[in-house]
């Protein structure tokens, strides 16, 4: 098999992170008297959290403020990730498996670094993976491709020899404007709104390496 690899996004693919991400908004709101609604908060999903702080409360936190927000509301939220790990159902089982199969494997994600390094760190299987792109090491945010294609150049792959898994609609265009085949997950958004990914699918448990180079060979076609 020549080299592929697997770039996977993080929040909602690698960890169920949903429940965290929300109480972490929730927390950093009421401690600056703004709110935040789940709606807003599932409108967000693939931005940084600079980009999120600045379209919502932007009247309330001006740009020299941004960045510290940025790490109060982190910073609670890996307080929630290592108090309890919530892991995606299947996830270090498919890490292995397409190791097993020679994938090379990355984590693509909007998150900041620090974030990352507790995700790689927890999963049970996350020193399988080859490398790491966090929303610091890269200009644009998701729906632009740049998270994607920076995985792709630290893997030594080009970027059609890629799947990206996702679970956020603009994570699915990023994957798409870097060229690359990609996989939706559902639980984060309906169905519907994955429709522009290759496959969609329920559970990681749905995924193995023979459809994973499937997908990437008729996405060099």
């Amino acid at each position: 098999m020549d080299p592929m690899g697997v770039i996977f996004d993080m929040d909602g693919v690698l960890v169920d992170s949903y429940q965290a991400h929300f109480e972490s908004w929730c927390g950093l709101a009421a401690r600056h008297g703004v709110e935040m609604t789940e709606q807003q908060f599932m409108h967000g999903f693939g931005k940084t959290s600079r980009e999120i702080i600045s379209e919502l409360w932007g009247d309330v936190a001006s740009q020299a403020d941004i960045p510290a927000w940025d790490a109060e509301k982190e910073a609670l939220y890996r307080r929630q990730l290592r108090t309890h790990f919530p892991e995606m159902d299947g996830a270090s089982e498919l890490i292995r498996a397409l190791y097993e199969a020679g994938f090379a494997m990355a984590i693509g994600s909007s998150g900041p670094p620090e974030n990352v390094a507790v995700v790689a760190e927890c999963l049970p299987s996350g020193g399988l993976i080859a490398a790491t792109v966090n929303g610091h090491d890269v200009d644009r945010g998701k729906p632009a491709p740049d998270v994607f294609l920076r995985a792709a150049e630290m893997l030594n792959l080009p970027p059609r020899r890629c799947l990206v898994v996702e679970d956020a609609p603009v994570g699915v265009t990023a994957a798409r404007r870097a060229n690359m085949a990609v996989v939706a997950i559902t639980g984060t958004v309906d169905r519907a709104k994955l429709a522009e990914a290759d496959r969609v699918v329920d559970s990681l448990r749905e995924v193995t390496p023979a459809i994973v180079a499937e997908l990437i060979e008729k996405n060099r076609e």
